[in-house]
């Protein structure tokens, strides 16, 4: 897994698909009249799916995205929303969603967003290193590697065979490791997680090859890694853990990850399925959802479908807001 994390930063251009689906979101609040109240926006985000469909190329710098929204119950409704982004510009198509007052003179038009003009009339400087995926890349593959790197091969890692881990079609994997945590390794995972990961993940934040990226103040995580380090919030986590049973149950938990023959991580699954309840009060949540993220088509020729919008095609952030009678850019 290290080494399809350093690979993944090799990545000069891709396709890419990704998917949450919400399998189960149930909210118990004890009360029936705040039960129904949330009740039917609960219908709509169970089997709730979220798919985004990219195509990246590093030079020139060109991205394409399609996410679509499908949710399900009495008020089903699904809608598409594509994404072009070139250079310091970035291009959103309006949508046509269901209840909203979109006015059909702008639907399926996209709105051009100079980012670095847009920068300036918000009094802040346009900085490129945000734009920067392979930057971003690399510091989420550093992250996980850190993260994962400091829990027991042995106890929390497992192979399994390509063929036994319900691969996608076209996904050829040479290795697929499973990273898992049950209920009986929980307490210690947190703890891990907490007293070892997390202030070693500060120091990579923290780093001067993140600072235009992430643009927060290394002062502020040094700050926050004191804070966490701290005999008091040692002693606040600790004490939380001791009842942890109480509070949480993992009916199951694992990450999946695919790394084909060239080492690259080719896809990614995970399945969360988790019970949250406060006796006290007696609230409970349960929630079950999967995600998944698969890469092809690494480091070739890439088509895009939508390409830059221009013409008739585009309009701008003003036009926007005047077709919108003032209400904004915002409140769209």
């Amino acid at each position: 897994m290290t080494s399809a994390a350093a690979k993944a930063t090799a990545m000069k251009s891709y396709e890419m698909k990704s998917k949450v689906v919400i399998n189960d979101l149930t909210i118990d609040t004890g009360t029936n009249e705040a039960d129904a109240s949330t009740g039917q926006i609960l219908s709509m985000l169970k089997n709730a799916e979220l798919t985004i469909d990219g195509v990246y190329q590093a030079e020139p710098m060109q991205t394409e995205l399609t996410t679509v929204l499908n949710l399900k119950g009495d008020m089903a409704m699904s809608f598409t929303v594509p994404m072009v982004m070139s250079g310091q510009k970035l291009y959103v198509k309006v949508p046509s969603i269901p209840f909203l007052p979109i006015p059909e003179t702008i639907v399926n038009k996209f709105v051009e967003v100079d980012l670095k003009k847009l920068a300036e009339e918000q009094g802040t400087e346009f900085n490129p290193a945000q734009m920067d995926a392979q930057k971003v890349q690399k510091l989420s593959n550093e992250v996980m590697n850190t993260l994962l790197g400091e829990y027991d091969e042995a106890k929390y890692f497992n192979n399994i065979k390509p063929k036994d881990a319900g691969l996608p079609e076209g996904v050829d994997a040479k290795q697929v490791v499973q990273f898992q945590v049950t209920n009986d390794n929980v307490k210690e995972a947190l703890t891990i997680l907490v007293n070892n990961a997390l202030p070693k993940i500060m120091d990579i934040l923290s780093k001067d090859e993140y600072k235009d990226l992430l643009q927060v103040d290394p002062a502020d995580l040094a700050k926050a890694k004191e804070e966490l380090q701290s005999s008091e919030a040692r002693a606040e986590f600790d004490k939380s853990l001791a009842d942890l049973n109480k509070y949480l149950t993992i009916n199951q938990f694992h990450l999946n990850t695919a790394v084909n023959k060239d080492d690259y991580p080719v896809y990614q699954d995970m399945l969360m399925d988790i019970k949250v309840n406060d006796p006290e009060k007696g609230e409970n949540v349960t929630l079950s959802m999967n995600a998944s993220n698969q890469y092809s088509k690494i480091n070739e020729k890439q088509t895009f479908k939508i390409g830059i919008p221009q013409g008739d095609d585009v309009i701008t952030l003003e036009e926007l807001q005047q077709q919108f009678g003032g209400m904004g850019t915002s409140t769209y």
